[in-house]
C-alpha cells in the first residue's frame, strides 16, 4: 500500500537477493525513489546465476521486489564507475548497503567517502550477525535464534521442509528498513552521516522471540496460533481444499457452530481435545470448499478459504 509519506526522498540501494531489496521496496512503497545499482555483468544473483538457474521463483521474486525502483547497471570493473555513482550518492538520503569491504572501496562508498558528503546521510549495512561469525541463511538464523524448533516440534520425519516462506529474511529486510530510516532521522538532527547496522540472527531474535517467550520454552510449543485449539485451526474439505478458521471470540465460535449445526459450547473452543477439532473436521468434508464459504458469505466469523 503506497501512502507516499516518503515522497521527495531517495534512497540508493547497493544490495540483492532478499532483505536490502525488501527494505528498498518497503520506501518505495511509501512513495521514496529508490535507485538500485548493480553489476553490468552480474545483476543481482535472483536473475543471474546459482539462484536464477536453480529455481524459477527467484527471477520473479525479484521483479516483485524491484518494481517500480530506477535499475541502473554499471560496469564494476570500469575505472569511471565510482565517478558514476558518487552523483548518485551526492542526490540520497540513505543509502541500503549489501555489498563487501571491497567492493565498497573500488565503487567508493566507504565509510570515509560517505562521511566526505560532509551532510546528513543515513546508511544501514547489512551482516548476518554481530555474534556468530560462520555464514548462514534464512534457515540458520531461525534454527540458532531457537524458532525452527516450534517447526520440528512433535515430529518424527527423517526429513523435514522448513518453513514455506523464508520469514527471518523477510523480517530482516523491513527491520533494515526501519533502521534505515532511524539513521536518517538522526543524520538529520545532527546534519551529518549516521550509520546503522541489521543484523539477520539480531533482528530474528528481536522481532519473533517475545512470540515464543523464553521463560515458556521448556513447557510450551503449541498455543493458539500453532494450533492448540480447534477454533483456530486448518481443516480439509470434502473436495480435498481447505478452509481456515479463526473464531477466536465467543460471538464468532456461537455464529459459527449455529451455521454449520455443531453443538460445542463456547467454553470448549479453547480446548485441546483432539475431539473437538475431530468433530470440526468431520463437519468440514462433509462439504465443498465452495459450499462452506457459500454458508457464511453474509457472517462474519472469520472464516476464509484458503
Amino acid at each position: 500500500m503506497k501512502n507516499n509519506l516518503l515522497s521527495g526522498m531517495k534512497i540508493l540501494d547497493l544490495s540483492h537477493r532478499l532483505p536490502g531489496p525488501l527494505g528498498g521496496k518497503v520506501l518505495l512503497d511509501q512513495g521514496a525513489e529508490v535507485i538500485k545499482v548493480e553489476d553490468l555483468k552480474f545483476k543481482d544473483p535472483f536473475i543471474y546465476g546459482l539462484f536464477a538457474e536453480m529455481d524459477e521463483s527467484f527471477p520473479a521474486m525479484y521483479d516483485e521486489l524491484n518494481s517500480g525502483k530506477q535499475i541502473v547497471r554499471l560496469d564494476f570493473k570500469d575505472p569511471e564507475t565510482p565517478n558514476k555513482i558518487k552523483e548518485l550518492l551526492d542526490q540520497v538520503d540513505g543509502i541500503i548497503m549489501g555489498i563487501p569491504p571491497k567492493l565498497r572501496e573500488r565503487l567508493g562508498v566507504t565509510d570515509k567517502d560517505i562521511k566526505a558528503q560532509n551532510r546528513a546521510i543515513g546508511v544501514v549495512e547489512l551482516f548476518a550477525s554481530n555474534k556468530v561469525t560462520k555464514s548462514m541463511h534464512d534457515i540458520n538464523a531461525m534454527a540458532i535464534s531457537g524458532l525452527l524448533a516450534l517447526h520440528v516440534e512433535g515430529r518424527n520425519d527423517d526429513i523435514v521442509d522448513p518453513p514455506y516462506l523464508p520469514i527471518s529474511g523477510i523480517n530482516f529486510g523491513v527491520k533494515a528498513a526501519f533502521d534505515l530510516m532511524c539513521a536518517i532521522c538522526k543524520a538529520r538532527d545532527e546534519n551529518t552521516a549516521i550509520f546503522a547496522k541489521s543484523y539477520l540472527l539480531e533482528s530474528t531474535e528481536e522481532i519473533f522471540g517475545p512470540f515464543w517467550p523464553k521463560k515458556t520454552r521448556d513447557k510450551m510449543t503449541k498455543f493458539l496460533h500453532n494450533g492448540r485449539y480447534p477454533c483456530y485451526s486448518i481443516y480439509k474439505t470434502k473436495d480435498n481444499k481447505y478452509v481456515a478458521l479463526g473464531a477466536v471470540e465467543k460471538k464468532f465460535w456461537n455464529t459459527f457452530c449455529e451455521i454449520f449445526s455443531l453443538d460445542i459450547p463456547a467454553t470448549l473452543r479453547f480446548n485441546p481435545d483432539k475431539r473437538l477439532f475431530q468433530k470440526i473436521s468431520e463437519r468440514f468434508k462433509s462439504l465443498n470448499r465452495s459450499e462452506i464459504i457459500k454458508m457464511s458469505e453474509n457472517e462474519d466469523i472469520c472464516l476464509s478459504e484458503v
